[in-house]
């Protein structure tokens, strides 16, 4: 079957991408792991010791970001529809944290413990039509801000992936009354052409 434009510029991106080259190098499972390094190189979201809850992890490129820095005496709570791989320090659990059964389980992994830092590379199967792919990102940042409300501790950060669009400016908005303090990243790795923008929320208002 014939490629289409799209899918082989995108192909032809995607091999030639200097971020895709280093995280093979790096051993990182995905260049998104560059836009977390950097992140919270500017930002601090998460450090030792801290609970950090990562919302649709799979491969596992911001996990393994965050595993090293948290380090012992921190945890890792990772979810995500897609299978993952094992990393050292994670605790992933496979299903759709909107399905009562899967929360139940993150919050027992969760025990009395509240989380310092969620956060979220939440992105849908895109369809290529932009109004639904744009209503179905936000329906799941909706649901990542829903989850961080959850779990935070009361100063907590949250993290996540946002594309620029319909329903853009409502959201950072909603975001912004439960938090003291919110910026938007377009780390470097970020594709320039891409909509996605990182919003970082600090000061969880509890």
């Amino acid at each position: 079957m014939a490629r289409s434009k799209t899918s082989k510029q995108w192909m032809d991106e995607h091999v030639n991408d200097p971020y895709v080259k280093k995280a093979q190098q790096d051993g990182y499972r995905s260049r998104a792991s560059y836009k977390l390094l950097e992140i919270n190189e500017k930002d601090k979201l998460f450090g030792p010791g801290n609970i950090v809850m990562d919302l649709g992890s799979a491969p596992g490129g911001w996990s393994q970001v965050v595993a090293p820095i948290v380090g012992d005496n921190g945890r890792v709570i990772a979810s995500d529809i897609l299978p993952m791989d094992g990393i050292i320090g994670v605790t992933f659990i496979q299903g759709d944290f909107t399905d009562e059964a899967v929360y139940e389980q993150i919050l027992a992994e969760l025990g009395d413990n509240k989380v310092d830092t969620v956060v979220s590379d939440m992105a849908p199967n895109m369809s290529g039509v932009n109004t639904t792919d744009q209503y179905a990102s936000m329906y799941l940042v909706e649901l990542a801000l829903d989850m961080a409300r959850n779990v935070l501790k009361p100063n907590g950060s949250f993290c996540a992936k946002v594309f620029q669009g319909v329903g853009y400016e409502e959201y950072v908005k909603d975001v912004r009354s439960s938090f003291n303090k919110v910026i938007v990243r377009k780390p470097a790795a970020s594709r320039p052409r891409s909509r996605e923008v990182y919003l970082v929320a600090k000061g969880f208002k509890g």
